[in-house]
């Protein structure tokens, strides 16, 4: 989970003398409002450039003003969660439908089911497959790529985390304890014939819940876990993130990020930790990227170029659409996983009960990490192995990506043509597994 740079955050000083970021998001909401006029002007402006009745549309001047005018509004609004606008997928020389279905919910969180309507059962098998999505301001559509690419050859299940600011408070709270036990009841409701896939952040709770399952002897485990640039140990080449949240400690977190969702929305006066921030600490990170993208947008638009400006659009569309996290699932998170490591140091803990990860005997292990990925460096993934010393060596395997950052791990023409053909690999031969035979699923505590 990106903790990002947040010294520029809107604070006030509380009578304490601490810093209260409390105002935060009510401020943010008033400077959102305030520039919809002008947002509407320079909407009403690119219109008005490029209807092919305006003789200054078809003029360097024209095309120029039309194209700043998309710039400004597009810097300057709100993006919603993005559809998923997956209908179909090609197995071999046929279209398949896919019909995207609700199978398992709790007010945090939905498991979608990508279900592919062939006219006759495949002669492959298809593994099924849980991917938990990141739970760290991006909507779980930023993994389309991902089911996409997978959909050909497996039965693909996701999880999709609401946004925090659309959770009334009377659903209660929602913490890291939360999440491992939504990831132990998704599992008990696809009835464990599953391998599981855990992108960046889920790791940490992904590998402790399978930990946890395999401590209670749970016929319901999985048959393979795949780690996927994921901070098992930030202690490994501890990077710009990892130190930020060392050096401020989680006081420091709690007094400056943390504040209460603004009305009209339905998460009303809920502690977040605001996605707005965490898209601040996503594009701080690689601000001269994103500068040159956008100019390269004016560029393209003003050329004409509508196929490089379309792809802006879609990456930026998808890239800017960011999720409110609560707030005890994030400050949770940065202590148990960036200050104190208590994963690797056998100090984590779920619900009073410390989580062991030597118990996972059944259960493949697969860890994926990119050479230049700067969120979680090359190492913190692989670590997964030295606490799984049960797991037989046939069972496991390591990758390292040569060349791709961090979104590369899980997107892009590596993923699709290095990365993913690995995984399917590994799943295909794991499928079955080594756990028990299957019994019927006791009950499990999910909020």
């Amino acid at each position: 989970m990106p903790i990002g740079e947040f010294d520029g955050a809107a604070t006030l000083p509380g009578d304490n003398g601490i810093l209260l970021s409390t105002p935060m998001y009510w401020l943010y909401e008033m400077g959102h409002a305030a520039l919809n006029p002008s947002r509407a002007i320079a909407d009403a402006t690119r219109l008005f450039f490029k209807n092919p009745a305006n003789p200054f549309a078809h003029t360097t001047y024209g095309k120029s003003v039309a194209a700043a005018a998309e710039l400004f509004e597009r810097s300057t609004r709100r993006y919603h969660r993005p559809e998923w606008s997956l209908d179909q997928v090609t197995v071999g020389a046929e279209h398949i439908p896919v019909h995207i279905t609700t199978v398992w919910e709790r007010p945090f969180c939905k498991l979608l089911h990508f279900e592919r309507a062939f006219a006759r059962a495949p002669r492959r098998p298809q593994p099924k497959l849980l991917i938990v999505a990141p739970m760290s301001g991006h909507y779980a559509t930023l993994l389309r790529g991902t089911v996409e690419t997978f959909l050909p050859n497996h039965d693909v299940y996701i999880t999709e985390w609401s946004d925090a600011r659309m959770v009334p408070v009377a659903d209660g709270r929602f913490d890291l304890d939360d999440y491992i036990d939504y990831v132990i009841s998704m599992l008990h409701a696809l009835g464990g014939d599953v391998h599981v896939i855990a992108v960046c952040q889920p790791s940490v709770p992904v590998m402790a819940a399978v930990s946890i399952m395999e401590a209670d002897k749970d016929p319901y485990v999985p048959h393979s876990m795949v780690l996927m640039g994921g901070p098992i140990d930030t202690r490994i080449n501890s990077n710009a993130v990892n130190k930020l949240a060392e050096d401020r400690g989680i006081e420091w977190f709690r007094n400056h990020v943390i504040t209460k969702v603004p009305f009209p929305h339905p998460g009303f006066m809920r502690d977040v930790y605001p996605g707005f921030l965490q898209l601040h600490g996503f594009m701080s990170m690689n601000l001269d990227r994103h500068i040159e993208a956008h100019r390269n947008l004016f560029t393209h638009l003003v050329k004409g170029d509508g196929d490089s400006a379309q792809k802006h659009r879609e990456f930026y569309d998808e890239y800017l659409a960011v999720m409110d996290l609560s707030a005890e699932f994030y400050l949770q998170t940065v202590d148990t996983v960036f200050i104190r490591h208590a994963l690797p140091k056998g100090e984590m803990t779920h619900r009073g009960r410390r989580i062991d990860p030597s118990q996972i005997k059944r259960v493949a292990l697969l860890t994926v990490e990119g050479e230049h990925d700067d969120i979680s460096a090359v190492g913190q993934t692989e670590a997964a192995h030295t606490l799984c010393p049960n797991i037989l060596a046939e069972d496991k395997a390591h990758y390292l990506q040569p060349a791709v950052g961090h979104y590369g791990v899980f997107n892009g023409s590596r993923f699709r043509a290095e990365i993913a053909p690995r995984i399917s690999d590994f799943v295909l031969s794991h499928n079955g597994g080594r756990g028990a035979q299957r019994g019927p699923a006791k009950a499990v505590s999910a909020r």
